[in-house]
């Protein structure tokens, strides 16, 4: 945490970064590509960082003209790990006196460079990971009779959870179930005790959240069931709630990117993403909003996006995340 004090009395206002990595071995062939073997800036936290400290040099050397304080937040831990919520429980919102507004960016190279888009009300899904481990008995393979095969059970029910989905979910709410790993086995004659399916939950609602959440555990446990096998249903990762931009704090990041980049380059978004993000939990405490920051790399080729192990951005477009943040602070 870092905090700067204006000359004049006026609004405290949170700026975030969050700054961990993906467990990815990055593939880009830039010159500063990462040196730790399984570990890469795949998502923008790098250029996250890089704006937010930007930012607080350029408004230090402004102080004269900023009104109020403005309290830095450089946040680890937010792919996965909930760390904006361990900051909160840490004090985040008292410790600086009382937080007026919250601002964050997020770096997207699926969006022209320097262009800004963001929208009131929903702008991300909520997030949960669950693993599904289907038990039944092991066996040789030849005799599956005489055993109790949790294969065909685990795929019956990633087929069964899809259906739920879309028999279950208003298309107007939606939400969306990934089923992104299937484990079992050790080799090709022997009939396992178990099969592990993992995936994600996201959703743009929470009454649709619950229906998908609710659903999962309803359709594993009984599928399961139907063919004699039992499941455990595990949370595997810190649930995400909705992010949801107040009203006051969407319209304030589009009037200023508008004034900084014009009306053009300032986008309104139709509708939210189902990417999730813990600066949810800063939201529902605090009004404020986060924007998406276009930093698509110049070329030809295919845009590798967020989670990527080539993915790389337009690092031109830093100089616009660095006056927006400043310029939020500066905003009345």
């Amino acid at each position: 945490m870092a905090v700067l004090d204006g000359d004049r009395p006026g609004p405290t206002t949170l700026l975030r970064a969050d700054m961990d990595a993906l467990p990815l071995t990055e593939e880009t062939g830039l010159d500063f590509s990462s040196q730790v073997d399984g570990a890469m800036h795949a998502c923008g936290h790098d250029a996250h960082v890089a704006m937010l400290v930007g930012a607080a040099r350029l408004l230090s050397r402004r102080r004269s003209s900023l009104d109020g304080r403005v309290v830095f937040m450089f946040q680890p831990g937010e792919e996965g790990f909930a760390g904006a919520r361990h900051m909160l429980e840490e004090g985040l919102l008292e410790s600086y006196g009382p937080i007026d507004r919250a601002h964050a960016l997020h770096i997207t190279p699926l969006v022209p460079s320097g262009f800004v888009t963001t929208r009131s009300g929903t702008l991300m899904a909520s997030s949960d990971a669950f693993s599904v481990t289907v038990r039944g008995r092991g066996g040789h393979a030849s005799r599956p009779e005489d055993a109790l095969d949790p294969i065909p059970v685990a795929c019956e029910i990633v087929g069964a959870l899809q259906s739920m989905v879309t028999r279950r979910v208003p298309v107007f709410d939606p939400g969306v179930l990934t089923v992104s790993s299937i484990t079992a086995g050790t080799t090709s004659n022997v009939i396992p005790e178990t099969a592990v399916i993992l995936g994600t939950i996201r959703a743009v609602s929470n009454p649709t959240r619950s229906i998908i959440v609710e659903g999962m555990n309803r359709v594993s446990e009984h599928v399961a069931a139907a063919h004699g096998c039992t499941v455990e249903i595990e949370q595997i990762a810190v649930p995400y709630p909705v992010t949801v931009n107040s009203e006051e704090g969407s319209e304030r990041m589009i009037e200023v990117a508008t004034a900084l980049i014009g009306e053009d380059r300032t986008v309104r978004m139709p509708a939210p993403i189902m990417g999730a993000e813990d600066w949810s939990f800063v939201l529902d405490k605090v009004s404020g909003a986060m924007a998406f920051l276009g930093a698509m790399p110049k070329g030809p080729g295919p845009v590798a996006g967020n989670h990527s192990n080539r993915m790389v951005i337009d690092e031109d477009a830093m100089a616009t995340g660095i006056a927006l943040h400043a310029a939020i602070a500066l905003s009345s």
